[in-house]
């Protein structure tokens, strides 16, 4: 019954759905493990035990969500080889060496500083294991700096030739790595990272508030979380903002798509808030637009003039609807982070932020849009450089695997089942520590190797025995 459906969609529907559902767990990781430094940072500077009691709380989490991260990007990376392996051959010399490099110092950094992280309060100094934990941290950046580098030169790709085989054979490193789109997308992208960490954040809190768990604690990281939004989501919107100049600079398609720009305006191009962009008559059916501003946030300029679709063969054109809505979903919530930042500063000048069950209601509703607005910028991204793997150079039809549309679905079906079951289960048992309340004295994680192992310990021997 899958000869109907075309292998190379598949492919595209599998890798969707397994990074998709990998970033969710890097996305938290990224900031959570900056977070967890500060907050040991701010317990060695104040000596406050409610640092280290939040410490213990949010570390217990963050091995969970990291031991899946690790599961899921492992499983995602093996497709490269499955689905796509003609895009593994004449890529690799470029994305290999970067994907290697991301093992070889971040991944390698993170997991030799985990255990020491995890276990090694009562067996290290108090130096050494915050040492430890901002190692984890900055792991966490390198190995985001290194996965957005390769991506990057997909969406924007300079400092390569291509050899007489198709293969694209790196002659600048620095150029591959630091390409034109790399700078605004790493800042954004970690950005996104803090700011889906401190909805989480936030909304637990606020969970805890409003179910009357008003300890130091509940208290304490959901100030920590509301002043982190209200620092970084207007930063992350003039982030965005250069992105997207940077992105009409080198992929203008990708903005036309965007903007539910089909034809060309000369004059000024509006901005299209809601409509239905219809593909086949070229326009965007049932279109509410405010005249000119498109231009003037993209141009600076009211009287700029932008190109549409139509100045593009349709070959060249991504997919429209998809693009349009994705980006607006990613716009529209990152407006509602700014007005939460901003609610939750004035609760704060007036001293009120303890006491404002809406604005803790709100907190609790927005914890889990940053996931969301990943997501949503993310499918932006990806779908929005279609139709091609490397922008421009490699199309997405020359990429793929030359496999069977039935093979390709049933390992999709079985990826969809066998992800909602374990990650599901994971995800089930992390949002059961969010529900307990950090406690004063709260427990770290523990590890008990000899029983772990099957090995019975041996008994105590007692003060006063001699063997």
């Amino acid at each position: 019954m899958f000869e109907a459906f075309d292998a190379t969609l598949l492919a595209r529907l599998q890798f969707a759905f397994t990074v998709s559902f990998h970033f969710i767990f890097p996305s938290l990781t990224i900031g959570l493990a900056s977070y967890l430094a500060v907050l040991e940072g701010l317990w060695l500077w104040t000596g406050r035990a409610v640092y280290l009691d939040l410490f213990k709380y949010w570390l217990k989490i963050f091995a969970l969500v990291f031991g899946m991260g690790v599961v899921s990007g492992i499983v995602m990376s093996y497709q490269f080889g499955t689905n796509w392996a003609a895009f593994s051959d004449k890529a690799g010399p470029v994305v290999g060496p970067l994907m290697a490099y991301e093992v070889l110092t971040a991944f390698f950094l993170e997991a030799g500083f985990l255990g020491v992280m995890l276990f090694g309060m009562n067996r290290v100094g108090k130096g050494l294991h915050f040492a430890a934990t901002a190692a984890v941290a900055v792991g966490t950046f390198i190995s985001a700096f290194w996965i957005l580098a390769a991506n990057s030169w997909m969406q924007t790709p300079t400092g390569h030739a291509i050899a007489a085989n198709g293969q694209f054979v790196p002659v600048d490193w620095l150029a591959v790595i630091f390409n034109p789109s790399f700078p605004y997308r790493l800042v954004h992208t970690v950005l996104a990272a803090y700011l889906t960490t401190a909805l989480v954040v936030g909304g637990v809190g606020a969970w805890h508030l409003l179910a009357g768990h008003r300890t130091e604690g509940a208290r304490v990281m959901f100030s920590m979380a509301m002043g982190m939004i209200a620092a970084t989501a207007p930063v992350q919107i003039l982030a965005g903002d250069q992105h997207g100049l940077n992105t009409l600079e080198h992929q203008p398609a990708k903005v036309m798509a965007m903007e539910g720009h089909f034809r060309s305006h000369p004059d000024g191009a509006p901005l299209v808030l809601f409509g239905w962009p219809n593909m086949s008559d070229a326009r965007v059916d049932y279109e509410i637009s405010v005249p000119k501003l498109s231009s003037l946030i993209l141009k600076h300029s009211f009287d700029a003039p932008l190109e549409g679709l139509e100045t593009l063969p349709r070959s060249d054109w991504p997919p429209v609807p998809i693009v349009f809505w994705s980006f607006r979903i990613m716009v529209g919530l990152g407006t509602l982070m700014l007005l939460l930042g901003l609610w939750s500063l004035y609760a704060r000048i007036r001293g009120r932020l303890y006491d404002s069950p809406w604005l803790h209601r709100l907190a609790l509703v927005m914890g889990p849009s940053g996931f969301v607005a990943v997501i949503a910028g993310w499918v932006t991204t990806e779908v929005g450089r279609q139709p091609y793997t490397v922008y421009g150079l490699l199309r997405t039809a020359e990429s793929v695997s030359p496999l069977q549309a039935p093979a390709v679905a049933s390992s999709l079906l079985a990826f969809i089942a066998v992800y909602f079951i374990v990650f599901g289960a994971g995800i089930t048992y992390v949002l059961r520590l969010m529900a307990a309340p950090p406690q004063a004295a709260e427990p770290g994680p523990r590890r008990e190797p000899q029983r772990a192992a099957g090995i019975t310990p041996a008994p105590a021997v007692a003060s006063g025995e001699r063997r």
